[in-house]
């Protein structure tokens, strides 16, 4: 389906409203209601007609589908679920059986939920004095240690952003998520201007480099995997390229950390 040449020059990059419309295959008022959250009943069509149009990528979509999801209030209080707080003994087994790569949980709001001693050992800033659960995004946006931690803070923090940002998608009713990005607005000017730009994408492998107050320099692989059976959990490992220096630098933090209590962050 192609698009008639516009008259004169755009103001501003992108299709504009009624050529998307256009592209999707609806009209230009049921685009502008799907626009508004006011169009119920989205069918398949019409949803990847809108991802084609606007060639939106896999993490897009789902929060595209997840948005027009949450336009029926009544679908999702049926279909939610809350965001765990603890693991279950047999899993805090499997992150204490990887002895020689840190790993941890979150939940959709970047609670730690858990981790083994290794990554109690690298994170060995974060701390609460509240008493609530240890938090990575208010750790990234509102612990200055964060930023000497993370060599690549940018990188991190937009990250990090647009996973809270695909969490509220999925989940608008989460009271607790909501309260969470209020205090980081509110809080945290790089927040407020990353979370302003709406972007969403997924993170389930990828690097990351980690400047410890005690190892120094690492630069460790991750991989992130969904929970089978509760999918509000995210369990994430970290892993060095064998004989490199990152290696080494895993090898004394296991050496160094003392026995660490792990179930600070399942609270």
């Amino acid at each position: 389906m192609g698009l008639p040449t516009p008259a004169g020059h755009r103001r501003v990059p992108g299709l504009r409203r009624e050529e998307a419309a256009t592209l999707a295959g609806v009209s230009v008022d049921y685009y502008t209601r799907l626009e508004r959250g006011t169009a119920t009943g989205v069918s398949d069509s019409v949803l990847q007609g809108l991802c084609r149009a606007l060639a939106l990528d896999d993490a897009e979509r789902a929060h595209l589908s997840d948005l027009l999801r949450a336009a029926t209030a009544t679908t999702v209080a049926r279909q939610r679920r809350l965001p765990s707080r603890q693991i279950s003994p047999s899993m805090q087994r499997v992150l204490d059986s990887m002895i020689t790569s840190p790993a941890f949980v979150t939940n959709s709001r970047l609670d730690l939920v858990a981790t083994n001693s290794l990554c109690a050992a690298l994170y060995a800033d974060l701390d609460d004095h509240t008493g609530s659960a240890v938090n990575l995004a208010r750790y990234t946006f509102l612990d200055p240690r964060a930023l000497d931690f993370y060599p690549e803070w940018d990188t991190v923090a937009e990250m990090t952003v647009a996973l809270l940002r695909s969490s509220a998608g999925h989940d608008p009713l989460d009271r607790d998520l909501s309260d969470l990005i209020g205090e980081l607005v509110t809080r945290s000017d790089e927040f407020r201007t990353r979370w302003a730009a709406h972007h969403v994408q997924h993170h389930t492998s990828g690097h990351k480099r980690f400047h410890h107050p005690v190892v120094g320099d690492l630069e460790l692989a991750f991989d992130s995997m969904d929970h089978a059976a509760d999918p509000t959990l995210t369990m994430t490992v970290y892993t060095a390229e064998p004989g490199s220096p990152s290696a080494d630098a895993l090898t004394l933090l296991g050496t160094w950390t003392a026995p660490v209590d792990r179930a600070r962050g399942a609270h």
